[in-house]
C-alpha cells in the first residue's frame, strides 16, 4: 500500500473540504516550505484519535500472549511434521517475546529442531548459538548440544562434532543422576553419534563437486567517470523536452550491463498475506506476508529470522543486519511501526530517506532550496542554457543532482533533486501528504525521538513504543525542516518510486515444476535509475538482487540512441488508451514510437489484435466497437461487446475455481474444469487471446503435479506459442516459459528436447537477467545432470 489507508485519506479529504476557500487557495499555490508553515497547525487533536484507532488494526508491539500462542501452535505443527510451517510460527513467537525474556531462547531452540529436520544444518547451528546466548535453561541444554553435534557431523566437521559431544558428556556427568529415562535417552543418542563419528573418520567420504564448479561467463565492465554505477557506454544528457536522460555513447549489444546501482533507500512492502499450511483463523494472525519472508534491511529471503528487540514487525536475516538497521534508522522507526503501516509505504520511504541522509545534509539542501527556490524547485529552468551544451564534464556540472565535479552520484543530493512536480499534484493530494508527514513528526517529538532524528543521540539509547494520543503544539524548527524534506520525497515518489521485484513461487510449492511470477517486494529510490525515461517499447531490462538493481540492454542499441525504461504500461500488455491513462500519474504524455504508431496511424495495438473476440457462431473475427459484427458474410451475426465481456469475466471466475481445486490437491477435478473452460473460450475468444495461453499453462501445471510429463509439455508448448505471439521470441516472458518447459522435459527424461530448450532459455534469460541469475544457474545444473546420465537412459530417450 503506497498511500495511507482509506480511512485516513477520507479524514484528510474532509479536513480539506472544511477549510476556508481562501486558505485552500493559499495552500494550493504554496511552495513546500509554505505548505508546511501553513499546514502544521491544521492537524487537529481529533486526528490523533483517528490515527490511534487505525493503528490498533496493525499492531507492531511485543505481545507475550501472542508469543505463547505462536510457540504452542509451532509445537503442534512440529508434532505433525510440518516443519516449514513450524519454523515460521517459532519466528513469529520470537518476534513477540520482550527483550530479555528467557522464553525467546526456547523459541530459537525449538526452531533449531525444525530446521534440523529440514536439513538446514548451518542455520540450525546459528539458532542453537542464539538459544545458548539468550540463556536457554541448563537442564535442557544437553539435548540441544546433541543436535549441534549431529549438525556438525552431517556437515562433515568431525572434530567439531567430537568436541561438542565431549561438552555434552561433561554436562550429563555433572548432573549426577544417570538413571532417569531422559538421561538414558541422551546417553544412547550420544553413544550412537560417537559410533557415527568413528565410522566417518575410518571411511572418509569423497569430496563432492559443488554447484560453484559450474563455469559462468564473466561480464565485461568499465565504470563511467561521471555517473556512479553506470557503464562507460552511457552519457548523461539534458534537453528541455526530455529533461535529464541517458544516451548510448557507443554501440551496445543485447545483454550488455549498463548500470549497477544499490538503492539509496528501500522499504519492504508487506504485500498479501497467505495462510500457513494446516493453520486456521484465530485471534492471532497465523498468515505470513513478505514482512515475514524477507529481511527488512537487505531484502534477502528469510528462513530463520532475527527479530527486532523493540517491535514485533521488523525481522532480519542476521544480527549484523539488525544492528546496522538499528544504527541507521530503525531506532527511530521502531516505536512508529503501527503508524507507518497505517500511513503507507511512501510515507515510510520518505522518513527513512531523511534518516539515512542525516539532519545536516537534509538541512543544507532544504535551506538551499529555500534560498534558490527557482533553481531547485524548477530544474528545467536552471538547465535551459544547457539544452545545446556539449556532453562534457563542464556541462554536466550544472545539471541538478550533479556535484561540483560534474559527477552524478547515487547520493542524497541526487535524490533531493528528483522532480517533485509540486505544482502538478492535486491540492488535495498535497494536503494528504502534508498531514501525514506532520503526524509522523509530531509523534517523533512526543515520543522523545527528536534528538535521535537529528543525529544527536547515541545508538545505544532507545525508547519504548508510545501511543499517538497526545498532540503537541508547534513542531520544532528542525523537525519542520525534516517534514519539509519528507513532503518533497512523498511527492517525488509518485513519479520516481522504483519497485524492487522478485520472482516468487506461485501455487502449493511442492510441485516438481516451479511456477514463478514477478512480485513487488519493496519500494525504493534509485537516483541513477530514475534518470531513465519511459517507453512503452523499452530497450533495457531491469533485474534485482536484494537492494541492488542491474540494467541490461534487451536489444541492440546504436550509439546516440536514448536508453528507455518501461514504467509499467507496455505495448504488449495494454492498448494505447490504457497506457496513456496510467502514465498520467507521471505528468507527461507518452510520445514513444509504439504510442505514435497507434495514435497517428491505422496500426492496431498488439493487444487489440490478439486479445480479441471471435464470432460465437462460426468463430470468425468480429469487427466494430459497441456492437460487434461477424466478418464472415455468410454468418453476419451481431453481438454486443458488453455481453462477450461479461462472458469473459464469468470464464475467468471458473478458471479461478479450477486453480483453487488444484491448490486443494484435487487435480482430476481441476483438469475437467479447465478443459470445459477451454472449450467455452474457443467459442468466443480469438485463438491467440492471452487467456487461451494461460489455460494451456494451467493445464500443464496440473499434469506436471500428476507426473504426466508428456501431457504437461504438450500444453505448455501451446502456451509458449501464444506468449511468443504477444511478447516476441526473445522477450523475458518467453525466457520464463521456456524455463518451465525445460523443467518439465528434464523431469520427463526427454533429454535431447530438454537440452535444446535449456539452450534457448539460457540465451534469452542471460540477456535479461545476466549469467549469474538463479534461473541460469538452475538451467546449467539441469544441463550438467542430463549430460551425466547413463548411456542406457540416453539411448531410450
Amino acid at each position: 500500500m503506497a498511500l495511507p489507508v482509506e480511512e485516513w485519506r477520507l479524514y484528510a479529504a474532509r479536513r480539506w473540504a472544511a477549510l476556508e476557500p481562501v486558505l485552500r487557495e493559499r495552500l494550493a499555490a504554496a511552495s513546500l516550505h509554505d505548505t508546511l508553515r501553513l499546514g502544521c497547525g491544521l492537524l487537529r487533536p481529533e486526528a490523533a484519535a483517528v490515527l490511534r484507532r487505525l493503528c490498533r488494526r496493525t499492531p507492531a508491539g511485543k505481545e507475550p500472549a501472542a508469543a505463547r500462542f505462536y510457540r504452542e501452535e509451532g509445537n503442534r505443527l512440529f508434532g505433525r511434521r510440518h516443519y516449514g510451517t513450524a519454523v515460521r510460527l517459532y519466528s513469529q513467537a520470537a518476534s513477540h517475546e520482550p527483550p530479555g525474556s528467557p522464553e525467546v531462547s526456547v523459541c530459537f531452540a525449538n526452531r533449531s529442531a525444525a530446521l534440523f529436520h529440514l536439513r538446514c544444518f548451518e542455520v540450525c547451528l546459528e539458532d542453537i548459538a542464539r538459544a545458548e546466548s539468550h540463556g536457554y535453561p541448563d537442564r535442557l541444554l544437553p539435548k540441544v548440544l546433541l543436535r549441534k553435534a549431529e549438525c556438525l557431523l552431517c556437515l562433515g566437521r568431525l572434530q567439531d562434532a567430537a568436541d561438542a559431544l565431549s561438552v555434552v558428556e561433561n554436562k550429563i556427568a555433572m548432573d549426577g543422576i544417570m538413571t532417569s529415562p531422559t538421561h538414558q535417552t541422551l546417553l544412547k543418542k550420544l553413544s550412537q553419534l560417537k559410533i557415527k563419528i568413528h565410522e566417518k573418520e575410518s571411511c572418509p567420504e569423497p569430496a563432492q563437486e559443488t554447484c560453484g564448479d559450474i563455469q559462468r561467463k564473466s561480464e565485461n565492465w568499465e565504470e563511467n567517470d561521471s555517473i556512479s554505477g553506470a557503464s562507460s557506454s552511457l552519457s548523461l544528457n539534458f534537453d528541455i523536452e526530455r529533461g535529464r536522460h541517458l544516451v548510448a555513447s557507443q554501440d551496445i549489444l543485447p545483454g550488455q550491463s549498463l548500470l549497477k546501482e544499490e538503492a539509496f533507500v528501500s522499504v519492504l512492502c508487506p504485500g498479501e498475506s497467505h495462510l500457513l499450511q494446516d493453520s486456521s483463523e484465530t485471534v492471532w494472525d497465523t498468515r505470513v506476508t513478505n514482512a515475514d519472508l524477507y529481511c527488512h534491511r537487505c531484502l534477502r529471503q528469510l528462513l530463520a529470522s532475527v527479530p527486532c528487540r523493540g517491535c514485533s514487525y521488523a525481522k532480519y536475516c542476521s544480527q549484523s543486519c539488525a544492528d546496522m538497521a538499528w544504527e541507521q534508522y530503525h531506532r527511530t522507526e521502531c516505536s512508529l511501526g503501527a503508524l507507518l503501516l497505517t500511513l503507507g509505504v511512501f510515507c515510510h520511504v520518505a522518513l527513512r530517506t531523511v534518516l539515512l541522509a542525516g539532519f545536516a545534509e537534509v538541512s543544507r539542501l532544504v535551506e538551499r532550496s529555500r534560498d534558490d527556490d527557482k533553481d531547485l524547485h524548477n530544474p528545467e529552468a536552471r538547465c535551459k542554457h544547457l539544452s545545446e551544451a556539449p556532453d562534457t564534464r563542464a556541462g554536466t556540472r550544472s545539471i541538478p543532482g550533479c556535484n561540483d565535479n560534474g559527477q552524478y552520484q547515487s547520493s542524497y543530493q541526487a535524490v533531493f533533486n528528483l522532480l517533485p512536480h509540486a505544482e502538478k499534484h492535486s491540492p488535495e493530494h498535497k494536503f494528504l501528504c502534508m498531514l501525514s508527514v506532520v503526524a509522523i513528526c509530531k509523534q517523533l517529538q512526543e515520543a522523545g525521538l527528536e534528538a535521535a532524528v537529528l543525529n544527536q543521540e547515541s545508538s545505544e539509547k532507545w525508547s519504548k513504543p508510545k501511543t499517538c494520543e497526545k498532540t503537541l503544539g508547534e513542531l520544532s524548527p528542525e523537525l519542520k525542516t525534516m517534514a519539509e524534506a519528507m513532503l518533497r520525497h512523498m511527492l517525488q515518489l509518485q513519479c520516481n518510486a522504483q519497485a524492487i521485484t522478485v520472482m516468487q513461487e506461485s501455487g502449493s510449492g511442492d510441485s516438481a515444476v516451479v511456477n514463478k511470477k514477478p512480485m513487488r517486494l519493496a519500494t525504493a529510490f534509485f537516483p541513477v535509475l530514475s534518470l531513465l525515461n519511459h517507453s512503452c517499447c523499452p530497450n533495457i531490462s531491469v533485474s534485482f538482487s536484494g537492494t541492488a538493481a542491474t540494467v541490461r540492454a534487451s536489444q541492440p542499441i546504436p550509439s546516440g540512441q536514448e536508453i528507455f525504461h518501461c514504467y509499467g504500461p507496455h505495448r504488449c500488455r495494454m492498448r494505447v488508451a490504457e497506457r496513456q491513462q496510467l502514465l498520467s500519474q507521471y505528468f507527461f504524455k507518452c510520445r514513444c514510437q509504439a504510442c505514435l504508431d497507434e495514435l497517428e496511424s491505422d496500426v492496431k495495438s498488439v493487444v487489440s489484435m490478439r486479445n480479441s473476440f471471435c464470432c460465437p457462431s462460426c468463430q470468425a473475427p468480429v469487427q466494430g466497437e459497441e456492437m460487434l459484427c461477424c466478418s464472415n458474410e455468410a454468418c453476419a451475426i451481431s453481438v454486443s461487446r458488453e455481453s462477450l465481456s461479461r462472458r469473459l469475466r464469468d470464464l475467468q471466475q471458473q478458471i479461478k475455481k479450477a486453480l483453487e481445486l488444484l491448490r486443494d490437491r484435487k487435480a482430476d477435478q481441476a483438469i475437467k474444469m479447465l478443459l470445459k473452460c477451454q472449450m467455452d473460450a474457443g467459442n468466443f475468444l480469438s485463438p491467440g487471446h492471452m487467456l487461451m495461453g494461460e489455460m494451456e499453462d494451467h493445464l500443464a501445471q496440473v499434469y506436471a503435479t500428476l507426473g504426466k510429463w508428456q501431457e504437461a509439455a504438450r500444453h505448455l508448448e501451446r502456451s509458449i506459442e501464444i506468449v511468443e505471439m504477444h511478447h516476441g521470441p526473445s522477450s523475458v516472458e518467453m525466457g520464463h516459459e521456456l524455463f518451465k518447459l525445460a523443467q518439465i522435459l528434464f523431469n520427463g527424461f526427454a533429454v535431447s528436447e530438454a537440452l535444446s530448450i535449456i539452450q534457448r532459455a539460457e540465451e534469452i534469460l542471460s540477456v535479461h537477467c545476466g549469467p549469474q541469475s538463479t534461473q541460469i544457474q538452475e538451467l546449467q545444473e539441469m544441463k550438467t545432470c542430463l549430460s551425466e546420465l547413463p548411456r542406457s537412459i540416453l539411448q531410450r530417450t
